[in-house]
C-alpha cells in the first residue's frame, strides 16, 4: 500500500491509502470501505471526508457518501451527508474535480438538493476553492460563512 498526493488541493495533506491493479490507480474509502477508480473527484471528496474528520472532529460513524434520493421523482446522489446523532442531516457537501469552476450552478445544485435533504450547512468544494454556508429555513435564506463550524451536537 502506498499514499500519494494526486493533486496538491486546498486541505491539510492527508494519508489517504493508494494501490494498483491491473494498471489503474485505486483509493480507500474509509466511509464505504472500499476500493475506488482514483478520479479527480473522488480525491477531492475522500480529502473533504479526511478534512471534516481530522480537523471539525467528526466521527466517521455519522458520514455518509454516495448515496441515492429522490428529487421530483428524478434519482439523485449526493457527495457527502453529516448526520446529527437525532439521525437528522446536518451538512450536505458537495466535490468537484479542482479543475471545475465553482459556478451558479454548482450553488443551484446543492440548494436544489437541500429541498429534500433539509440540512442545516453547505459545503461546496473542488478541493481549491471551499464556500461555507447554512440555511435560516423560517426566513428562506442563506447565509455564507467564512468557515465551516465545528460539529455541534
Amino acid at each position: 500500500m502506498q499514499f500519494y498526493h494526486m493533486y496538491k488541493l486546498n486541505f491539510p495533506l492527508y494519508q489517504i491509502p493508494l494501490k494498483n491493479k491491473e494498471n489503474k490507480t485505486l483509493v480507500f474509502d474509509s466511509i464505504r470501505k472500499k476500493w475506488l477508480k482514483l478520479v479527480p473527484e473522488e480525491w477531492v471528496r475522500l480529502n473533504c471526508i479526511e478534512f471534516l474528520i481530522n480537523e471539525k472532529k467528526i466521527s466517521r460513524s455519522l458520514i455518509s457518501v454516495e448515496k441515492e434520493f429522490k428529487l421530483n421523482n428524478l434519482k439523485k446522489r449526493f457527495d457527502i451527508v453529516v448526520f446529527n446523532k437525532k439521525g437528522e442531516i446536518y451538512l450536505l457537501v458537495e466535490c468537484k474535480a479542482p479543475n471545475v469552476k465553482i459556478s451558479q450552478s454548482v450553488f443551484n445544485q446543492i440548494t436544489k438538493y437541500n429541498l429534500v435533504l433539509k440540512s442545516k450547512f453547505l459545503m461546496i468544494s473542488n478541493g481549491i476553492n471551499h464556500y461555507f454556508f447554512s440555511m435560516n429555513f423560517e426566513s428562506q435564506k442563506i447565509e455564507f460563512l467564512k468557515e465551516l463550524p465545528y460539529y455541534d451536537l
